[in-house]
């Protein structure tokens, strides 16, 4: 039996998550710490650049979504791949505390082309029975990026240094992500003679079509606000504790027992992956999402009152289990609800919100614990932050058809 070609683009963006998050999301608490470390510059001067990162995706996410529907991937691949390694090439060499901003914000440009927005638009046309698990597993490489990046990179600046580890790590970046958008990534599989999920394209084939939905007409539902205000408050507080995790640890664990908990929280965020990719088109997404904060809040608050090394590495992994699907589940809530057509428009404008809120994360951690001496008091209002999140995605429900104008 044939398989399908849709699940080869599934594999190209597993892999061009691995990358994205592996040198992005995950690298950003290395490089963090490794600036504050050799430079002796503040955690919250180093977090603003990191802020940047974000906040540069955010205002390109709209775009990408866009750029995808029209043009197709792989020039979108290629750009990210190209300043993914331009970015983190620089990081490890800056000499001048202006040059942090630049470092990340080119490093911004390539995450919001590797980001989830960028996978999900890229499947959206290729599946509809299975969109589901195809953003599941495609999104399994940021679990598999979490678990290699960070200890890859520590491992390579204990041995050979920042500035050789940050350029090895550029060099690979573009060997792996280059050929496979050029070879593999196509736009659409009508291109190639089929239907979503691999049906064959014949005359007499019927497919159903999803109301057309516009960004102004999506933002008047409910469904989709409650998505955004959700995801902008979970990923704010998920991606700014990564961003911090490293610096967070290391006082505490020290580098070997920080890096095996870092692996242990992506190895969790890889197992509830793959339990969502079994079950995502099956379940209730927004009170699975809901669970899931309530887990991250409790993790937060163990953390903060309670930062013993043991408690630590279990409220890490406690943590773990929450970061993958937080990432995941507003794309594939997205889609459901507003459908494959639309959702390029709909959800790129939508992560744009989102990811404005995910950029306050680094700067909430640092200058929090800037204030306060410590990483408590933003741990503690993470938590708070999580059950809010909880209490809104709880509140939404699919929007009804008539209302796509």
């Amino acid at each position: 039996m044939r398989v399908f070609y849709g699940w080869r683009i599934v594999a190209v963006c597993l892999v061009a998550a691995v990358v994205g998050n592996a040198l992005g999301l995950f690298g950003a608490s290395v490089y963090l710490h490794s600036i504050v470390e050799t430079r002796g510059w503040p955690t919250g001067f180093v977090s603003v650049a990191a802020t940047l990162f974000y906040l540069t995706s955010a205002l390109l996410l709209f775009s990408v979504g866009s750029a995808i529907a029209r043009f197709g991937p792989r020039p979108v691949v290629t750009l990210g791949a190209l300043a993914m390694a331009g970015g983190v090439a620089v990081v490890g060499r800056i000499d001048e505390p202006w040059q942090v901003y630049i470092a990340f914000l080119v490093m911004g440009i390539g995450w919001a082309c590797l980001s989830t927005t960028a996978v999900a638009t890229t499947l959206a046309p290729w599946f509809e029975k299975y969109q589901g698990r195809a953003v599941s597993i495609a999104s399994l490489g940021a679990s598999v990026g979490g678990m290699m990046g960070a200890p890859a990179l520590l491992f390579g600046i204990a041995q050979i240094g920042f500035a050789a580890t940050t350029s090895v790590a550029a060099l690979v970046a573009l060997i792996t992500l280059l050929p496979l958008a050029w070879l593999v990534l196509k736009r659409r599989p009508q291109d190639i003679g089929l239907l979503p999920d691999g049906a064959p394209a014949s005359g007499g084939e019927k497919v159903a079509v999803a109301p057309k939905w516009t960004r102004a007409a999506a933002f008047r539902t409910t469904a989709l606000r409650t998505v955004v205000v959700t995801f902008g408050l979970a990923m704010m507080v998920q991606v700014g504790f990564v961003t911090h995790q490293v610096t967070f640890l290391v006082p505490v664990l020290g580098t070997s027992a920080t890096s095996f908990t870092v692996s242990a929280t992506a190895a969790m965020a890889l197992a509830s992956r793959l339990a969502l990719a079994r079950f995502s088109d099956q379940i209730d997404q927004r009170k699975t999402t809901a669970m899931i904060l309530v887990v991250a809040a409790l993790a937060f608050t163990l953390m903060a009152l309670l930062p013993s090394p043991s408690m630590l590495v279990v409220a890490n992994i406690m943590f773990g289990l929450t970061v993958g699907n937080v990432t995941t589940l507003s794309p594939i809530i997205v889609r459901r609800e507003f459908g494959a057509r639309s959702f390029g428009a709909v959800f790129g404008a939508a992560s744009v919100i989102i990811q404005f809120a995910t950029a306050l994360g680094p700067s909430f951690y640092g200058l929090l614990h800037d204030l306060s001496g410590g990483y408590r008091m933003p741990l503690l209002l993470a938590a708070a932050l999580d059950i809010i999140a909880c209490a809104v995605i709880l509140t939404g429900s699919r929007p009804r058809r008539d209302t796509a104008t």
